[in-house]
């Protein structure tokens, strides 16, 4: 993925990262952009890119393409395609354990770069807003820290194999930028059991099907292990830029959407004061209630859109109990939630759950 307008090297290898273009940037915001490395990943594990485009019901010419746009569905569609044919349950675990420097794109390069990784999946969480519709979301509780990706514009439930690539992927930049076998403290599927003995051989640890949602968990201690790939010089060259992507991509955005993109992030177990927002958006608490209000909108009005969409996320994507829904909202108690998803759907939100994934597909 190219995104700025710069080159750098690391060690052997040139980087030439371009400045994207404003469609590229909204492109990006909704859609996928599928790497040409995946096709040849594919041949390189015997699978023919047109034959998995076409169980997949999409163009054969994508895989020729420069540039490779997806929506969630198709992208869906894509790695089901994948499993279909692939038969073989470990696949996306070697796809998403890259170990080949040159071709990692900018984001996963600069999280090596990174002093730890803790401070690794807090750059990838920020930065991912500038490649795809998808979060990374880090929950900590006492000695565990829960990683899950969410996908922000799916209707449906995600792939297990597009899970299986996304943890193979979060554990090859603990490992290489680490230098150390480092293992999660356990890794949680919400799909039935299949294959266990492959993924605990390559994750090192216990693997839990039937979990309420996806989720790779590590120890705290294990991610402020300092990264050996650490290197602060690139990490200067190349952050300015990513930011300034960031700040391009976030102005052709409304502040209504900026801030409800920002409470969806950091929402889990608080409700953010909008002196945190602020900072966050760059912007003073001022300035930031002002222009909401040219928006026609308040704080509060957004914080309940925010919450009322995700509500409908994790009803939907997961099979999170209601009270531990009500948790990750920001809600204080259970009652509260129950209440105002009442006001919202007319509905309580177990039965508004039962109404939504009758007809859903269950994730094998």
């Amino acid at each position: 993925m190219t995104l700025l307008g710069c080159e750098f090297r690391a060690g052997p290898f040139r980087y030439d990262i371009r400045r994207s273009s404003e469609r590229d940037r909204e492109m990006m915001s909704k859609r996928f952009r599928v790497s040409g490395q995946l096709w040849q990943k594919l041949e390189e594990l015997s699978l023919s890119p047109e034959a998995v485009l076409r169980q997949a019901e999409l163009s054969c010419s994508l895989c020729e393409q420069e540039k490779c746009y997806l929506s969630t569905e198709e992208l869906f569609r894509l790695w089901r395609s994948i499993e279909t044919l692939a038969g073989e349950p470990g696949i996306a675990l070697k796809i998403g354990s890259e170990d080949r420097i040159e071709r990692y794109d900018p984001v996963a390069i600069t999280s090596l770069y990174t002093r730890s990784f803790r401070e690794a999946m807090h750059r990838a969480a920020r930065y991912k807003q500038l490649t795809c519709p998808e979060k990374i979301e880090m929950r900590s509780r006492s000695e565990e820290c829960c990683i899950r990706f969410l996908w922000t514009k799916a209707n449906e439930l995600e792939p297990p194999m597009l899970t299986d690539l996304c943890f193979a992927w979060l554990l090859s930049i603990g490992r290489r930028g680490t230098g150390l076998p480092l293992s999660p403290l356990r890794v949680e599927y919400a799909r039935r059991e299949s294959s266990r003995d492959v993924f605990e051989r390559h994750f090192g640890c216990s693997v839990l099907f039937g979990a309420s949602a996806n989720a790779i968990v590590f120890r705290q201690s294990d991610l402020d292990v300092p990264f050996i790939t650490h290197n602060p010089d690139l990490l200067a060259a190349i952050s300015p830029q990513l930011e300034n992507e960031l700040a391009m991509q976030r102005s052709q955005v409304s502040v209504q959407e900026q801030v409800k993109t920002t409470l969806k992030r950091v929402l889990a177990g608080r409700r953010p004061d909008i002196k945190d927002v602020a900072k966050e958006v760059g912007q003073s608490t001022r300035t930031l209630q002002r222009r909401l209000k040219e928006g026609g909108v308040t704080y509060q009005q957004v914080l309940e859109d925010a919450r009322r969409e995700l509500a409908h996320h994790y009803l939907i994507h997961s099979n999170l109990e209601l009270n531990e829904t009500a948790y990750l909202l920001g809600y204080e108690d259970a009652s509260s939630f129950f209440r105002a998803f009442q006001n919202w759907e007319g509905l309580p939100p177990g039965r508004w759950r039962e109404q939504r994934l009758s007809t859903a597909p269950v994730a094998s």
